[in-house]
């Protein structure tokens, strides 16, 4: 009988953690679904994805590891996606962990170790840090060691 895995995510900036997580999902059955959380739904969240929800959907779902990927825009979605898709485990990264515990009763419920050294978190601050200024500053120190490159050749 075919197992299906199910899980959830934002996929903003898609990076190699997110691939291993949709990677090791897939391995735990022979279909795996993937809901994208919509732009609104992040904004209920706190979230602010900088990639918009059409792109993401489209990324993930290109993801050879995926069979489906659907819009994810509520919190009570997971029940109603369980029953809907046939659903026999739920994933999602350790960072969840105990957060969907009471999804034991209808599925298997499993929290998957996080990639070392990526987050999208980290990738947004370390972004956060390229302002205009920043930028300006990045251009005129590059430009300088450029004249001491050419005066010493």
């Amino acid at each position: 009988m075919a197992k299906t895995v199910l899980t959830y995510g934002t996929f903003d900036l898609f990076h190699v953690g997110h691939l291993n997580i949709l990677r090791r999902l897939k391995e735990k059955g022979d279909r795996l679904i993937v809901g994208v959380s919509t732009d609104e739904f992040n904004a209920i969240k706190g979230k602010k994805p900088i990639v918009p929800f059409e792109q993401r959907l489209e990324i993930v779902q290109a993801i050879q590891y995926v069979d489906e990927a659907i819009p994810e825009d509520n919190w009570d979605q997971k029940r109603l996606d369980i029953a809907k898709y046939g659903v026999d485990v739920f994933g999602i990264g350790e960072d969840w962990k105990g957060k969907f515990d009471d999804l034991g009763d209808k599925v298997e419920v499993v929290y998957l170790p996080r990639t070392s050294g990526i987050s999208t978190t980290e990738l947004k601050r370390v972004l956060s840090a390229f302002d205009e200024r920043h930028v300006a500053k990045l251009k005129d120190t590059l430009d300088s060691l450029s004249q001491i490159v050419k005066e010493l050749s």
